[in-house]
Protein backbone atom coordinates (compact mmCIF):
# COMPACT_ATOMS: atom_id res chain seq x y z
CA UNK A 1 0.00 0.00 0.00
CA UNK A 2 1.27 3.44 -1.04
CA UNK A 3 -0.04 6.85 0.30
CA UNK A 4 0.87 10.59 0.98
CA UNK A 5 0.47 11.80 4.62
CA UNK A 6 1.55 14.85 6.74
CA UNK A 7 4.21 13.48 8.68
CA UNK A 8 3.61 15.31 12.18
CA UNK A 9 6.60 13.59 13.86
CA UNK A 10 8.56 16.05 12.09
CA UNK A 11 8.26 20.07 11.99
CA UNK A 12 10.03 22.61 10.29
CA UNK A 13 11.23 25.78 11.34
CA UNK A 14 8.33 27.70 9.98
CA UNK A 15 5.90 25.37 11.33
CA UNK A 16 5.29 23.41 8.53
CA UNK A 17 5.42 19.15 8.54
CA UNK A 18 7.05 17.63 5.50
CA UNK A 19 4.41 15.36 2.89
CA UNK A 20 6.03 12.06 3.24
CA UNK A 21 5.11 9.30 1.14
CA UNK A 22 4.24 5.87 3.46
CA UNK A 23 4.97 2.08 1.86
CA UNK A 24 3.25 -0.48 3.87
CA UNK A 25 4.66 -3.84 2.66
CA UNK A 26 4.91 -7.18 4.35
CA UNK A 27 3.95 -5.43 7.97
CA UNK A 28 7.09 -3.22 7.71
CA UNK A 29 7.10 0.92 6.92
CA UNK A 30 9.21 2.62 4.90
CA UNK A 31 8.91 6.79 4.19
CA UNK A 32 10.75 9.01 1.76
CA UNK A 33 9.78 12.91 1.61
CA UNK A 34 8.00 14.27 -1.50
CA UNK A 35 10.07 17.51 -1.21
CA UNK A 36 7.82 19.63 0.10
CA UNK A 37 6.18 20.70 3.23
CA UNK A 38 2.44 22.21 4.59
CA UNK A 39 1.42 24.11 6.88
CA UNK A 40 -0.81 21.43 9.43
CA UNK A 41 -4.04 23.67 8.90
CA UNK A 42 -4.32 22.93 5.64
CA UNK A 43 -4.24 18.74 5.96
CA UNK A 44 -6.90 16.76 6.53
CA UNK A 45 -5.64 14.37 8.78
CA UNK A 46 -8.74 11.76 8.84
CA UNK A 47 -8.79 11.88 5.39
CA UNK A 48 -5.72 12.06 4.49
CA UNK A 49 -5.90 14.69 2.00
CA UNK A 50 -5.23 18.51 1.07
CA UNK A 51 -7.99 20.61 2.53
CA UNK A 52 -9.56 22.79 -0.63
CA UNK A 53 -8.11 26.04 1.17
CA UNK A 54 -5.11 24.84 0.65
CA UNK A 55 -3.03 27.05 -0.84
CA UNK A 56 -1.26 26.15 -4.61
CA UNK A 57 -3.38 23.13 -4.04
CA UNK A 58 -3.63 22.56 -7.60
CA UNK A 59 0.35 22.30 -8.20
CA UNK A 60 0.62 20.16 -4.85
CA UNK A 61 -2.77 17.84 -5.82
CA UNK A 62 -0.62 17.32 -9.16
CA UNK A 63 2.60 16.29 -7.38
CA UNK A 64 1.00 13.95 -5.26
CA UNK A 65 -0.92 12.30 -8.43
CA UNK A 66 2.04 11.92 -10.16
CA UNK A 67 4.08 10.32 -7.33
CA UNK A 68 1.77 7.76 -6.36
CA UNK A 69 1.03 6.84 -10.48
CA UNK A 70 4.95 6.61 -10.39
CA UNK A 71 4.97 4.30 -7.69
CA UNK A 72 1.89 2.37 -9.14
CA UNK A 73 3.84 1.65 -12.43
CA UNK A 74 6.34 0.81 -10.67
CA UNK A 75 4.35 -2.03 -8.74
CA UNK A 76 2.93 -2.97 -11.91
CA UNK A 77 6.64 -3.35 -14.18
CA UNK A 78 7.29 -5.74 -10.86
CA UNK A 79 4.77 -7.52 -10.38
CA UNK A 80 4.69 -7.89 -14.17
CA UNK A 81 7.98 -10.19 -14.21
CA UNK A 82 7.17 -11.61 -11.05
CA UNK A 83 10.28 -9.98 -9.24
CA UNK A 84 9.18 -9.52 -5.55
CA UNK A 85 10.40 -6.14 -3.67
CA UNK A 86 10.52 -4.68 -0.22
CA UNK A 87 8.85 -1.29 0.98
CA UNK A 88 12.81 -0.32 1.06
CA UNK A 89 13.56 -1.45 -2.58
CA UNK A 90 10.87 0.15 -4.12
CA UNK A 91 11.55 3.73 -2.95
CA UNK A 92 14.97 3.18 -4.15
CA UNK A 93 13.60 1.95 -7.36
CA UNK A 94 11.19 4.59 -7.77
CA UNK A 95 13.67 7.60 -6.35
CA UNK A 96 16.33 6.68 -8.12
CA UNK A 97 18.55 9.89 -8.68
CA UNK A 98 19.03 11.15 -12.12
CA UNK A 99 22.91 12.68 -11.87
CA UNK A 100 23.10 16.34 -13.28
CA UNK A 101 26.31 15.65 -15.39
CA UNK A 102 26.94 16.66 -19.03
CA UNK A 103 28.19 14.95 -21.44
CA UNK A 104 31.93 16.25 -21.71
CA UNK A 105 31.85 15.15 -17.70
CA UNK A 106 30.92 11.18 -18.70
CA UNK A 107 33.59 11.56 -21.41
CA UNK A 108 36.22 12.51 -18.83
CA UNK A 109 35.83 10.30 -16.25
CA UNK A 110 35.43 7.03 -18.79
CA UNK A 111 38.42 8.27 -20.37
CA UNK A 112 40.31 8.48 -16.88
CA UNK A 113 38.94 5.02 -16.01
CA UNK A 114 40.34 3.34 -19.18
CA UNK A 115 43.17 5.13 -18.66
CA UNK A 116 43.63 4.26 -15.30
CA UNK A 117 42.99 0.19 -16.04
CA UNK A 118 45.88 0.19 -18.65
CA UNK A 119 43.08 0.11 -21.52
CA UNK A 120 44.78 3.00 -23.39
CA UNK A 121 43.88 1.61 -27.38
CA UNK A 122 39.95 2.01 -25.69
CA UNK A 123 40.75 5.66 -23.82
CA UNK A 124 41.53 6.96 -27.20
CA UNK A 125 38.88 5.80 -28.96
CA UNK A 126 36.98 7.64 -26.71
CA UNK A 127 38.93 10.59 -26.54
CA UNK A 128 38.70 10.55 -30.48
CA UNK A 129 35.24 10.15 -30.15
CA UNK A 130 34.46 12.93 -27.77
CA UNK A 131 36.69 15.64 -29.91
CA UNK A 132 34.91 14.72 -32.99
CA UNK A 133 31.26 15.87 -31.28
CA UNK A 134 32.90 19.30 -29.65
CA UNK A 135 33.91 19.63 -33.01
CA UNK A 136 30.68 19.39 -34.44
CA UNK A 137 28.91 20.71 -31.47
CA UNK A 138 31.04 23.40 -30.84
CA UNK A 139 31.25 21.92 -26.67
CA UNK A 140 29.75 19.04 -24.60
CA UNK A 141 28.59 20.92 -22.02
CA UNK A 142 24.87 19.49 -22.77
CA UNK A 143 22.91 16.85 -20.81
CA UNK A 144 22.45 13.51 -22.47
CA UNK A 145 18.50 14.36 -22.73
CA UNK A 146 19.64 16.56 -25.34
CA UNK A 147 20.85 14.45 -28.07
CA UNK A 148 18.07 12.92 -29.78
CA UNK A 149 17.59 11.65 -33.30
CA UNK A 150 17.76 14.76 -34.82
CA UNK A 151 20.97 15.62 -33.08
CA UNK A 152 22.72 12.11 -34.46
CA UNK A 153 21.90 12.55 -37.92
CA UNK A 154 23.01 16.34 -37.84
CA UNK A 155 26.42 14.33 -36.89
CA UNK A 156 25.81 11.83 -39.38
CA UNK A 157 25.60 14.91 -41.48
CA UNK A 158 28.71 16.56 -40.40
CA UNK A 159 30.85 13.28 -40.24
CA UNK A 160 29.99 12.44 -43.77
CA UNK A 161 31.05 16.16 -44.80
CA UNK A 162 34.13 15.00 -43.76
CA UNK A 163 34.16 12.41 -46.16
CA UNK A 164 34.19 9.72 -43.55
CA UNK A 165 33.41 5.86 -45.10
CA UNK A 166 30.29 4.63 -43.51
CA UNK A 167 32.88 1.69 -41.32
CA UNK A 168 34.16 4.74 -39.56
CA UNK A 169 31.19 6.70 -39.02
CA UNK A 170 29.57 3.40 -37.77
CA UNK A 171 32.17 2.88 -34.76
CA UNK A 172 31.94 6.63 -33.79
CA UNK A 173 28.25 6.08 -33.61
CA UNK A 174 28.93 2.37 -31.72
CA UNK A 175 31.17 4.50 -28.97
CA UNK A 176 28.32 7.10 -28.75
CA UNK A 177 25.70 4.53 -28.08
CA UNK A 178 27.81 2.65 -25.79
CA UNK A 179 28.22 5.57 -23.42
CA UNK A 180 24.94 6.50 -24.03
CA UNK A 181 24.39 3.12 -22.81
CA UNK A 182 26.60 3.55 -19.80
CA UNK A 183 24.77 6.94 -19.34
CA UNK A 184 21.53 5.26 -18.68
CA UNK A 185 22.99 2.23 -16.41
CA UNK A 186 24.32 4.83 -13.37
CA UNK A 187 20.95 7.06 -13.82
CA UNK A 188 22.80 9.89 -15.07
CA UNK A 189 20.11 10.32 -17.74
CA UNK A 190 16.07 8.39 -17.91
CA UNK A 191 15.89 5.50 -19.78
CA UNK A 192 13.04 7.63 -22.01
CA UNK A 193 15.51 10.11 -23.76
CA UNK A 194 17.43 7.30 -25.35
CA UNK A 195 17.84 7.98 -29.05
CA UNK A 196 18.72 4.85 -30.46
CA UNK A 197 15.38 3.38 -30.76
CA UNK A 198 14.89 5.67 -33.65
CA UNK A 199 18.04 6.06 -35.12
CA UNK A 200 19.19 3.11 -36.30
CA UNK A 201 23.09 2.70 -35.98
CA UNK A 202 23.24 -0.73 -38.07
CA UNK A 203 22.46 1.18 -41.35
CA UNK A 204 26.19 2.42 -40.78
CA UNK A 205 27.88 -1.08 -41.12
CA UNK A 206 29.22 -1.98 -44.16
CA UNK A 207 30.46 -5.96 -45.02
CA UNK A 208 34.30 -5.56 -43.98
CA UNK A 209 36.47 -6.53 -47.02
CA UNK A 210 37.97 -9.46 -46.34
CA UNK A 211 41.57 -9.25 -45.41
CA UNK A 212 43.38 -12.42 -46.47
CA UNK A 213 45.88 -14.57 -48.23
CA UNK A 214 45.49 -17.50 -49.44
CA UNK A 215 48.22 -20.44 -48.62
CA UNK A 216 50.24 -20.09 -51.96
CA UNK A 217 50.48 -16.19 -50.75
CA UNK A 218 51.44 -17.06 -46.91
CA UNK A 219 54.59 -19.25 -48.81
CA UNK A 220 55.90 -16.49 -51.32
CA UNK A 221 55.70 -14.23 -47.95
CA UNK A 222 58.02 -16.69 -46.17
CA UNK A 223 60.14 -17.41 -48.80
CA UNK A 224 60.31 -13.23 -49.47
CA UNK A 225 64.66 -12.94 -49.84
CA UNK A 226 65.94 -9.89 -48.77
CA UNK A 227 68.94 -8.37 -47.01
CA UNK A 228 67.02 -5.43 -44.93
CA UNK A 229 67.05 -6.50 -41.23
CA UNK A 230 63.71 -4.74 -40.63
CA UNK A 231 61.90 -6.59 -43.24
CA UNK A 232 62.74 -9.80 -42.17
CA UNK A 233 61.29 -8.44 -38.80
CA UNK A 234 58.12 -7.59 -40.25
CA UNK A 235 57.73 -10.62 -42.00
CA UNK A 236 58.94 -12.11 -38.71
CA UNK A 237 56.55 -11.21 -36.87
CA UNK A 238 54.22 -11.75 -39.66
CA UNK A 239 54.64 -15.16 -39.40
CA UNK A 240 54.66 -15.86 -35.84
CA UNK A 241 50.66 -13.90 -35.78
CA UNK A 242 49.84 -16.27 -38.95
CA UNK A 243 51.73 -19.66 -37.20
CA UNK A 244 49.82 -18.68 -33.39
CA UNK A 245 46.32 -18.42 -33.85
CA UNK A 246 46.77 -15.23 -35.49
CA UNK A 247 47.94 -12.83 -32.32
CA UNK A 248 47.67 -10.03 -32.29
CA UNK A 249 50.20 -7.39 -32.79
CA UNK A 250 50.02 -5.47 -29.42
CA UNK A 251 49.60 -8.98 -27.23
CA UNK A 252 52.46 -10.13 -29.32
CA UNK A 253 54.31 -6.94 -27.87
CA UNK A 254 53.98 -8.23 -24.59
CA UNK A 255 54.96 -12.01 -24.68
CA UNK A 256 57.69 -12.62 -21.89
CA UNK A 257 58.93 -15.93 -21.42
CA UNK A 258 56.60 -16.72 -18.66
CA UNK A 259 54.17 -16.77 -21.41
CA UNK A 260 56.00 -20.17 -22.66
CA UNK A 261 54.34 -23.33 -20.41
CA UNK A 262 54.95 -26.71 -21.03
CA UNK A 263 55.40 -26.10 -25.03
CA UNK A 264 52.28 -23.95 -25.36
CA UNK A 265 51.94 -19.89 -25.62
CA UNK A 266 49.38 -19.26 -22.83
CA UNK A 267 48.16 -15.53 -22.88
CA UNK A 268 45.44 -13.13 -21.80
CA UNK A 269 43.96 -10.95 -24.89
CA UNK A 270 44.54 -7.60 -23.55
CA UNK A 271 41.34 -6.87 -25.59
CA UNK A 272 39.12 -9.68 -24.55
CA UNK A 273 40.13 -10.73 -21.22
CA UNK A 274 40.06 -14.07 -22.52
CA UNK A 275 43.12 -16.96 -21.98
CA UNK A 276 44.70 -18.08 -24.83
CA UNK A 277 46.63 -21.75 -25.02
CA UNK A 278 48.10 -22.82 -28.20
CA UNK A 279 50.18 -25.23 -29.39
CA UNK A 280 54.02 -23.46 -30.11
CA UNK A 281 54.51 -24.28 -33.66
CA UNK A 282 58.32 -25.45 -34.60
CA UNK A 283 58.62 -22.56 -36.59
CA UNK A 284 57.64 -20.15 -34.03
CA UNK A 285 59.52 -21.85 -31.27
CA UNK A 286 62.24 -20.98 -33.97
CA UNK A 287 61.61 -17.14 -34.04
CA UNK A 288 61.41 -16.94 -30.58
CA UNK A 289 64.98 -18.42 -30.04
CA UNK A 290 65.90 -16.10 -32.96
CA UNK A 291 65.11 -12.86 -31.10
CA UNK A 292 65.46 -13.52 -27.73
CA UNK A 293 67.52 -10.79 -25.85
CA UNK A 294 69.45 -10.51 -22.68
CA UNK A 295 68.80 -8.68 -19.99
CA UNK A 296 65.30 -8.69 -21.65
CA UNK A 297 62.24 -10.53 -20.46
CA UNK A 298 60.12 -9.70 -24.15
CA UNK A 299 60.13 -12.87 -26.34
CA UNK A 300 60.46 -9.99 -29.36
CA UNK A 301 62.38 -6.39 -29.48
CA UNK A 302 59.29 -4.62 -29.44
CA UNK A 303 59.18 -3.29 -25.87
CA UNK A 304 62.38 -3.47 -23.55
CA UNK A 305 62.65 -2.87 -20.07
CA UNK A 306 62.98 0.94 -20.82
CA UNK A 307 59.38 1.02 -21.66
CA UNK A 308 57.83 1.14 -17.62
CA UNK A 309 54.56 3.02 -17.72
CA UNK A 310 51.70 2.22 -19.92
CA UNK A 311 51.66 5.30 -22.33
CA UNK A 312 55.25 4.28 -22.76
CA UNK A 313 54.41 1.00 -23.79
CA UNK A 314 50.93 2.44 -25.81
CA UNK A 315 53.40 4.50 -27.66
CA UNK A 316 56.06 2.23 -28.13
CA UNK A 317 53.36 -0.56 -29.71
CA UNK A 318 52.40 2.01 -32.01
CA UNK A 319 55.57 3.56 -33.47
CA UNK A 320 56.68 -0.13 -34.44
CA UNK A 321 53.38 -1.17 -35.66
CA UNK A 322 53.20 1.61 -37.84
CA UNK A 323 56.88 0.71 -38.99
CA UNK A 324 56.46 -2.92 -39.43
CA UNK A 325 52.81 -2.43 -41.73
CA UNK A 326 55.05 -0.07 -43.94
CA UNK A 327 57.45 -2.74 -44.84
CA UNK A 328 54.87 -5.32 -44.88
CA UNK A 329 52.80 -3.21 -47.69
CA UNK A 330 56.09 -2.86 -49.38
CA UNK A 331 56.37 -6.43 -49.61
CA UNK A 332 52.88 -7.18 -50.67
CA UNK A 333 53.31 -4.71 -53.46
CA UNK A 334 56.48 -6.64 -54.78
CA UNK A 335 54.95 -9.86 -54.75
CA UNK A 336 52.04 -8.87 -56.43
CA UNK A 337 49.39 -9.62 -53.43
CA UNK A 338 45.79 -8.53 -53.90
CA UNK A 339 45.61 -6.57 -50.95
CA UNK A 340 47.27 -4.57 -48.40
CA UNK A 341 49.53 -6.41 -46.26
CA UNK A 342 49.51 -5.77 -42.95
CA UNK A 343 50.23 -7.70 -39.59
CA UNK A 344 46.16 -8.34 -39.27
CA UNK A 345 46.24 -9.64 -42.66
CA UNK A 346 47.75 -12.92 -40.02
CA UNK A 347 45.23 -13.39 -37.97
CA UNK A 348 42.43 -13.63 -41.28
CA UNK A 349 44.82 -15.25 -43.14
CA UNK A 350 44.80 -17.86 -40.30
CA UNK A 351 40.95 -17.52 -39.64
CA UNK A 352 40.17 -18.47 -43.06
CA UNK A 353 43.12 -21.36 -43.83
CA UNK A 354 41.49 -23.30 -40.43
CA UNK A 355 38.37 -22.70 -42.07
CA UNK A 356 39.24 -24.49 -45.46
CA UNK A 357 41.01 -27.05 -43.22
CA UNK A 358 37.44 -27.96 -41.66
CA UNK A 359 37.68 -26.83 -38.74
CA UNK A 360 34.87 -25.50 -37.17
CA UNK A 361 33.82 -21.82 -36.42
CA UNK A 362 33.66 -22.52 -32.65
CA UNK A 363 37.26 -23.90 -32.36
CA UNK A 364 38.55 -21.17 -34.53
CA UNK A 365 36.88 -18.32 -32.55
CA UNK A 366 38.26 -19.89 -29.25
CA UNK A 367 41.69 -19.98 -30.53
CA UNK A 368 41.35 -16.64 -31.68
CA UNK A 369 40.26 -15.77 -28.55
CA UNK A 370 36.85 -13.82 -29.57
CA UNK A 371 33.78 -12.81 -27.62
CA UNK A 372 31.69 -15.09 -29.92
CA UNK A 373 31.81 -16.65 -32.92
CA UNK A 374 29.59 -14.02 -34.59
CA UNK A 375 32.83 -12.24 -34.33
CA UNK A 376 34.85 -15.02 -35.81
CA UNK A 377 32.31 -14.75 -38.50
CA UNK A 378 33.62 -11.30 -39.73
CA UNK A 379 37.56 -12.62 -40.34
CA UNK A 380 36.22 -15.83 -42.57
CA UNK A 381 37.08 -15.30 -45.86
CA UNK A 382 34.03 -15.77 -48.91
CA UNK A 383 33.88 -18.56 -50.56
CA UNK A 384 36.11 -18.54 -53.72
CA UNK A 385 34.15 -17.90 -57.29
CA UNK A 386 34.78 -21.23 -58.27
CA UNK A 387 33.65 -22.39 -55.76
CA UNK A 388 30.09 -20.97 -55.98
CA UNK A 389 30.40 -21.77 -59.82
CA UNK A 390 31.08 -25.43 -59.17
CA UNK A 391 27.90 -25.64 -56.37
CA UNK A 392 25.60 -23.47 -59.08
CA UNK A 393 26.19 -25.74 -61.48
CA UNK A 394 23.89 -28.65 -59.74
CA UNK A 395 20.48 -26.31 -59.64
CA UNK A 396 18.98 -27.94 -62.79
Amino acid sequence: MVNILCYKSKTLANGEHPLMVRVCKDGKKKYSSLGISINPQYWDFKKGKLKRNCPDRDNIQSLINEKLKEYSAQIIELKSVQKDFTASSLINKVNKPILPKTVKGVFDNEIKRLNDENRLNYALSYKQLMNSLIDFNGNLDIYFSDIDSTWLKNYETFLRKKDLGDNTIGIRFRTLRAIFNMAIQTNIVKPEYYPFNSYNVSKLSKETAKRAVCKADIEAITNYQTSHAYTVFAIDLFMFSYLQGGINFVDIAYLTKDNLIDGRLVYTRQKTRKLIKLPLQPKAIELIEQYKQSGSPYLFPILSPFHKTGQQKANRVHKVITKVNKYLKAVGEELNLPINLTTYVARHSQATQLLRSGAPTAIISQIMGHSSEKVTQIYLDSFENSQIDEAMKNLL
